[in-house]
């Protein structure tokens, strides 16, 4: 997670506003929760936040669900329509391919697009979501103004930025000096935030004038980081380590409870999820899910260990809404019929197509108009082939005498020498011209149609 943060990708478009849209959800919340109720718990915002910004999230929920819905009963047409055409690579075959695939998605009123939306929006969110956990300070003004007096002290100090970066370099938790500016105020607060008691232990060795306002910022953010008795800026690895060395069973259980919950949570969730058909082994889809719904819980247990607490907690509570949101959706889409669903689509789909001015079944007249006339042209047998020559030399023996047809033939059997030169003093010029003028006119309309 560090290092995916450390790659920028939390300044890039859309991901970086909506952290900071997040940002100043979770801002207000906090100001809140201090100015109305009093508490001053970075525990509760975090589950809080998560409930809100989940909430939030509902329509983009239901649209994709409904999406997953359609495309399990959509699936075993496609995958037919594939494998009716596995190997096919002619221009013919694709287009016909296409079509019908097309006439598929028509038919259930959605698009091969429609579940881009809604899974890009969601992705965008959650990207948006991590900063904002990791670095409460950078959001929440009330938590930074906890660490500027100590901040203030240590940029007082000669040196401070070669000993801070020594410190941030000897914890893989801590923020790389390479990557980021030890000189600057903000950097420094969230460093502080990221410290544990350990660090602020070797902290004070090497800046002894900073041993009471360190202490005391200790006292207060410890308060503010508690939740059930966890502090949430430790990791519970380092927490179950050291509950171990001092044989605490209350230790263990408090650091193994945060990375249990979120595994259990997230096994929770993954199983409410609508399952793909298991019919179909060679499903990509239901083998995925299957995949899932195991390892998924084994990551967020890893996630629930590695990380601080605070970033646990807020994915354990993130998996039991999502359980609770889903069991909602589940009930709303059990309750309508899949015609139900499918005329909805259709509906939206005619509206969207009205805007646009093209309809559906004119896009798609078009394809199988375009699709006939490739096949025409390139899946004519050889033994169709031959019968329409042996048709058209039937009708040039058996042309009507004085048409084009006629006149031709008798030239091409002058110039083969077949016979003498035709006569032509019974023939009338103008009358040829005038059948020729017809014949190359029916032609022409036939061509047309």
């Amino acid at each position: 997670m560090y290092g995916i943060i450390a790659t920028g990708i939390y300044n890039w478009p859309v991901i970086k506003q909506t952290s900071w849209l997040l940002g100043k959800v979770m801002n207000v919340i906090y100001n809140v929760m201090d100015g109305v109720f009093g508490i001053q718990n970075i525990g509760i915002c975090i589950i809080i936040f998560t409930i809100v910004t989940y909430f939030l999230m509902i329509p983009l929920t239901i649209k994709q669900q409904k999406w997953s819905k359609m495309q399990s009963v959509m699936s075993p047409e496609l995958q037919k329509i594939q494998k009716k055409y596995a190997g096919k690579k002619d221009q013919a075959s694709m287009l016909k391919q296409q079509e019908e695939m097309n006439a598929v998605y028509e038919k259930y009123g959605t698009s091969m697009s429609s579940g881009c939306l809604p899974m890009f929006a969601s992705t965008a969110i959650l990207f948006g979501l991590y900063p904002v956990i990791m670095y409460i300070p950078n959001h929440v003004q009330r938590v930074k103004d906890v660490y500027m007096p100590a901040v203030e002290k240590i940029m007082s100090i000669d040196g401070f930025q070669k000993i801070m970066e020594g410190i941030g370099s000897a914890s893989p938790v801590l923020m790389n000096p390479k990557s980021y500016d030890y000189s600057q105020a903000d950097t420094l607060v969230t460093v502080l935030y990221k410290f544990q008691d350990s660090t602020w232990d070797a902290l004070v060795d090497k800046l002894p004038a900073l041993e009471s306002i360190a202490y005391s910022t200790i006292d207060t953010i410890g308060h503010m980081n508690s939740f059930l008795g966890i502090n949430i800026g430790e990791t519970p690895m380092t927490m179950l380590m050291a509950s171990i060395r001092n044989f605490t069973i209350g230790g263990i259980i408090l650091a193994v409870i945060i990375p249990v919950l979120a595994g259990l949570t997230q096994f929770i969730s993954v199983k409410l999820m609508p399952q793909q058909p298991q019919t179909d082994t060679d499903n990509p889809m239901a083998n995925s899910m299957k995949t899932m719904t195991y390892t998924m819980p084994l990551f967020s247990v890893f996630i629930g260990f590695t990380l601080p607490a605070g970033l646990g907690l807020y994915w354990a509570a993130s998996a039991a809404v999502r359980s609770i949101q889903q069991l909602a959706i589940n009930k709303y889409l059990n309750s309508k019929s899949m015609e139900d669903l499918i005329a909805e689509n259709q509906k939206k789909a005619a509206k969207k197509r009205e805007k646009k001015g093209t309809s559906a079944k004119e896009i798609n007249q078009m394809a199988a108009t375009s699709t006939r006339r490739v096949e025409r042209k390139s899946n004519i047998s050889e033994e169709e082939r031959q019968r329409l020559l042996d048709r058209a030399s039937e009708l040039n023996r058996n042309a009507k005498k004085g048409s084009l047809t006629d006149i031709a033939n008798m030239v091409s059997r002058y110039n083969t020498g077949q016979v003498d030169e035709p006569d032509t003093k019974d023939f009338d010029s103008s009358s040829a011209d005038s059948s020729a003028e017809k014949s190359y006119s029916k032609r022409k309309n036939k061509e047309k149609h």
